[in-house]
């Protein structure tokens, strides 16, 4: 079953390797945080290492934001390791900043929904991307076909609309970036966002 926007995360405990070392990471050592929990199909595949050096080089931009990435996968964390340590001429990922977590049980990518349960892919994970509040509850889920990347840039005005929803109370309409016009939610007061933009009739 998937889980619910608005309701707690699904929390785990998994192996992981971080900044060349194995360690044991859990959800809710970030609490107080955003997190944005990715999931890629495998290790040593085409698509997955463009997304994921992309998230890596946006990893302090989200960090400014209060917000952790994480990526998951259910290889194990030898499989990380070594891809790790090929170059990204050759396929690899190389250095990374971001902890990956290994799914190796798919009891992750099962409690959120993105396991692959039969076919030629089954076992491994959709593209699901999860972005869960510092209070621990599910914001945001997106799941994209294996063969189409993301948009990393796009989870990063997702966070800083959450978190100028969450301090300020206004919505963010379509296409909203930061800095940008707001909406107060109620009938009368949201005609001021609407006579501001409407066109001219």
């Amino acid at each position: 079953m998937a889980p619910v926007i608005g309701k707690p995360a699904p929390a785990f405990t998994l192996k992981a390797l971080h900044n060349g070392e194995f360690k044991t990471i859990s959800l809710s050592d970030y609490k107080g945080q955003y997190v944005v929990l990715f999931f890629y199909p495998m290790d040593f595949t085409f698509v997955c290492p463009t997304e994921i050096i992309a998230f890596n080089d946006l990893a302090d931009k989200f960090a400014s934001l209060n917000t952790t990435v994480l990526a998951a996968s259910t290889d194990t964390i030898y499989s990380h390791l070594a891809w790790t340590s090929q170059p990204r001429s050759q396929g690899g990922v190389g250095t990374l900043s971001i902890p990956l977590l290994s799914d190796i049980t798919k009891s992750l990518s099962t409690s959120y929904g993105v396991l692959i349960q039969d076919g030629e892919d089954a076992g491994v994970a959709l593209r699901g991307t999860f972005i869960i509040d510092p209070h621990g509850i599910l914001r945001i889920a997106h799941v994209n076909d294996n063969g189409i990347g993301r948009e990393v840039g796009e989870y990063v005005r997702l966070v800083e609309a959450l978190r100028f929803h969450e301090e300020f109370g206004e919505v963010c309409p379509a296409g909203w970036q930061k800095g940008g016009r707001t909406i107060k939610a109620d009938p009368k007061a949201s005609k001021e966002y609407f006579g501001a933009v409407a066109a001219p009739q």
